[in-house]
């Protein structure tokens, strides 16, 4: 009897063991299926969040603008390098965008806790347009250059997203930009050629947006411009700068 019960264990351990062995093959291939699974939830997920398109135009022109076109020629290559991204879009001549009156700047300069009902109304907008600011991580924004400068609607969605405590902060008694890893590209489109001396020392659109976005931290900044819009070259110049486009996404993809 020893010896038989002795033989029945061991064949019972016999095939426990290989029920052991062989119940770990499937387990092995769910666990890199599930892994699979999950990296390209995680990929998609992560082209969902980071992938973000604010495009913004500032023309007060329509159909006629040169700078509107462009923006949608840059918006759809981007959506064609980004299939699961976002695009937001702002039509500034289309937006009441409030100009910097003295209750808009007593309400900017003012501790959230301390706002009255009137300043958070007066602030919706701009808070609004903060939003969009800060969820996007490229900027594209079509700015035709107006008396050698920029549109003045552009210029009040400036002043209402360069706020303290929110796109820039005083650490350490200097001003430090808070809108990291962005990228902007900016679009223009002028009558005259601006690309030499003496007319280059009249833009004044180029060096401000440089100098207003790099305040608050965006450093990678590209423009691209049509400039020489008369009649006899108005088709080449857009094309070209269309060309530009084109090859601001070759050289990502390359």
């Amino acid at each position: 009897m020893p010896v038989l019960s002795y033989q029945r264990t061991a064949k019972n351990s016999k095939n426990q063991s290989l029920i052991r062995r062989t119940s770990t093959a499937p387990s092995f291939f769910y666990c890199c299926s599930l892994f699979l699974w999950l990296f390209f939830v995680l990929a998609v997920f992560e082209e969902i969040e980071m992938a973000t398109l604010l495009q913004i135009d500032s023309s007060g022109l329509s159909e006629a603008s040169i700078t509107r076109r462009l923006s949608a020629h840059y918006a759809e290559k981007w959506k064609e390098a980004h299939p699961n991204g976002k695009i937001t879009y702002r039509n500034l001549t289309e937006t009441n965008v409030p100009f910097a009156t003295e209750a808009l700047i007593f309400a900017m300069n003012t501790p959230p806790d301390k706002l009255t009902a009137a300043q958070k109304l007066l602030l919706s907008l701009p808070d609004e347009l903060m939003k969009e600011l800060l969820e996007a991580d490229t900027y594209v924004i079509g700015a035709p250059m107006y008396n050698f400068s920029i549109p003045a609607i552009l210029k009040a969605y400036i002043d209402a997203i360069v706020r303290p405590g929110l796109t820039f902060s005083f650490e350490g008694g200097r001003p430090q930009g808070l809108l990291k890893n962005k990228k902007l590209i900016v679009l223009t489109a002028s009558g005259g050629d601006y690309s030499e001396q003496p007319m280059k020392s009249m833009d004044f659109l180029e060096p401000y947006l440089r100098g207003v976005f790099g305040f608050i931290g965006i450093t990678d900044i590209t423009f691209v411009k049509a400039h020489g819009n008369d009649p006899e070259t108005k088709a080449t110049t857009e094309a070209s700068a269309k060309a530009a486009i084109d090859q601001l996404f070759q050289a990502v993809t390359a």
